[in-house]
């Protein structure tokens, strides 16, 4: 028998009944049941519940066993009881009688517990990470990562996909983010740069004539921490095509991704067919990029509705500024005084100075005023035959309530009303002034609606694309022209839309995949012209000998030959996040570092010695704070 298992704690079954077994595990808890004790045995794979009888030779050791002790066990398969048997266990119908017990490993006090799955504070789950790793559910979303992406690369391989690993240690490239650097012993005073993302090496790889690549590749940027992306390094799905357009990455990869959910959604639906939405289009509707589909509620402009009314707010912001719009975010269910309250509280909160509202409600039936003056005093029967047979005014009717209501009139709240669809116990929440400057407090308005109500259905996986970015924003910090996005994509209109005036209008063949509220992966077709590229540099400043000098490898490509490509790259921790539902990506990374970008596990970042400095010519100079 092998030295330490026969096998795992997972594998045995009621067919072994008989057997003499070894298994090697964790002790998980530890019950006495009256003299006899109970062992719940722990592995990878699964539980498996040792008895120790006190006649048994093993008695003696299993009543010193402590949680988390790593033991080998030998002893005979038994059956359990049928009121014993738990079925929620693999191993429920079976029960190991331990005739010998060896300690292979104790474990001091734990700081952290690992039975069960408590709130427990972050800095010590980081820290004592390989502990935090025991527990059931964070061990079950790592090993449902590696089956995440061993699909990944199975469907990609199933649609003709190669997969090429690239270089780690690089030249800086402008991803949008802050480059890690390396400084370089071999060459004093230069340093290396951590890809961002493979985006240069890829496109290259189609140059050399490789027509499908895909890869896992880790990506590293340095910054400042934010809730939906780890600190410091992250993994995705990277692809590029050749000789492709827009629609055949898309007919490419959706099925690709429709397929990974498919399999690890756990039957929730996903969508078939991926919904294509404008950018412009997202921003209106649903206030952001990267819209939560599940949500019902879409955005619409109300403005005329508002223009010269009673409301002089809104009537105010929409004559003295031509931008200025007035959008409606109609809540459905959302009728009452109470719930409008608390949505206005929340603006105020969020350093809004509120959220104007509507809400609709049903009128009482009113008889008519001609027919209570018909009514006889004292003819019971009389009356029932009258009130029976008289129309009553407003049956049926909805009224508008709230300030706003009252200060536009009943005819323009009815309007609001019937653009927005909405009825009886409905609300309408408004926001006013230049769109770009409220749409994402619009957006979150949105969101908060959705949530507060129940709208949204949680138990289903929505996806879209979302398309035709804008290729150039306006940086007003800088009062100069930027790239709105991956600043290789290919303009739409090509050279004589970056020649043209309207340098702002122009959209890029730039596009994102989004699944309930997470942007999920983005790409593009390349712009793999060299004028054109040089042309879209020069529009945000950057001359062609600056071009030619810090992308000098894809500008030299581009002059022997580029075929058309385009790909994307998906963000494999969102995707995971998202198909186990944990909360945050943290929960299914095996050591990430904290919110601080620090890793409490093997302290790092830390200083460097005197020796490893000289060795790289470099000296620290402290900071302003320091001195």
């Amino acid at each position: 028998m092998h030295r330490y298992r026969s096998h795992t704690c997972a594998q045995l079954r009621k067919s072994d009944v008989g057997s003499s077994v070894r298994l090697s595990g964790w002790v998980h808890r530890v019950r006495d049941h009256g003299g006899l004790l109970f062992i719940d045995l722990r592995d990878h794979y699964g539980l498996t519940q040792i008895v120790a009888d006190p006649d048994s030779p093993a008695f003696r050791i299993a009543e010193t066993l402590r949680g988390e002790w790593v033991v080998r066990v030998d002893g005979e398969v038994k059956a359990r009881l049928a009121e014993t048997v738990n079925p929620n266990l693999p191993t429920g119908e079976i029960e190991i009688f331990a005739r010998e017990i060896e300690v292979l490993s104790a474990a001091r006090e734990l700081p952290l517990p690992v039975f069960g799955e408590p709130d427990y504070p972050e800095d010590i789950r980081l820290k004592y990470r390989f502990l935090d790793l025991r527990r059931d559910t964070l061990h079950k979303n790592i090993v449902a990562r590696t089956k995440i992406i061993a699909e990944m690369r199975k469907l990609m391989g199933e649609v003709g996909f190669t997969e090429f690993s690239t270089p780690i240690l690089t030249a800086s490239s402008p991803e949008g983010a802050r480059d890690f650097l390396v400084p370089s012993r071999i060459h004093p005073g230069t340093f290396y740069a951590l890809p961002q993302a493979p985006q240069q090496y890829k496109q290259l790889i189609m140059v050399s004539g490789f027509d499908r690549y895909f890869q896992i590749a880790p990506c590293f940027r340095d910054e400042d921490p934010r809730a939906d992306r780890l600190p410091g390094e992250f993994y995705q799905l990277d692809v590029e095509m050749s000789f492709v357009e827009q629609e055949d990455v898309f007919s490419t990869m959706e099925p690709v991704m429709r397929g990974v959910f498919e399999t690890f959604a756990a039957g929730k639906p996903v969508t078939q067919k991926f919904p294509r939405i404008a950018y412009d289009v997202a921003m209106r509707k649903y206030g952001t990029d990267k819209p939560d589909l599940r949500n019902p509620i879409e955005m619409q402009n109300v403005s005329e509705h508002f223009r010269d009314s009673g409301f002089k707010v809104f009537a105010n912001i929409l004559a003295s500024d031509p931008k200025a719009e007035v959008w409606a975010i109609p809540a459905k269910t959302g009728g009452s005084r109470a719930f409008c309250d608390r949505m206005n509280s929340w603006a105020q909160g969020e350093g809004q100075p509120g959220l104007g509202y509507i809400f609709w409600r049903g009128l009482e039936p009113t008889m008519s005023s001609s027919a209570a003056l018909d009514l006889p005093d004292s003819d019971p029967d009389k009356i029932d035959e009258i009130i029976s047979a008289v129309a009553y005014e407003n049956a049926g009717g909805i009224e508008g309530a709230g300030p706003l209501a009252k200060n536009i009139g009943e005819e323009r709240t009815e309007a609001i009303r019937q653009q927005l669809g909405l009825a009886d116990g409905d609300a309408a929440f408004f926001v006013a002034g230049d769109p770009k400057k409220f749409v994402s407090f619009a957006g979150a308005a949105r969101t908060r609606a959705g949530e507060e109500l129940n709208l949204i259905d949680r138990d289903r996986f929505e996806l879209c694309w979302i398309v035709d970015f804008p290729f150039f924003e306006w940086n007003e910090e800088e009062k100069k022209i930027d790239f709105a996005h991956n600043p290789f994509s290919m303009p739409q209109g090509g050279i004589d839309a970056l020649n043209g005036e309207d340098l702002l209008g122009i959209k890029a063949f730039q596009y994102d995949m989004v699944c309930n509220g997470f942007e999920i992966a983005s790409g593009g077709i390349r712009n793999h012209l060299p004028e054109t590229m040089v042309k879209a540099f020069e529009t945000v400043g950057l001359d062609r000998a600056t071009v030619e000098e810090r992308f000098g490898g894809l500008y030299r490509a581009f002059q022997y030959g580029a075929p058309p490509h385009g790909g994307m790259a998906a963000g494999i921790d969102r995707v995971v996040m998202l198909l186990v539902g944990a909360r945050n990506l943290r929960e299914v990374t095996m050591f990430p570092m904290n919110q601080q970008a620090y890793d409490l596990l093997m302290n790092a970042p830390s200083e460097a010695s005197p020796q490893q400095l000289r060795e790289l010519s470099l000296r620290v100079v402290a900071t302003k704070k320091e001195l």
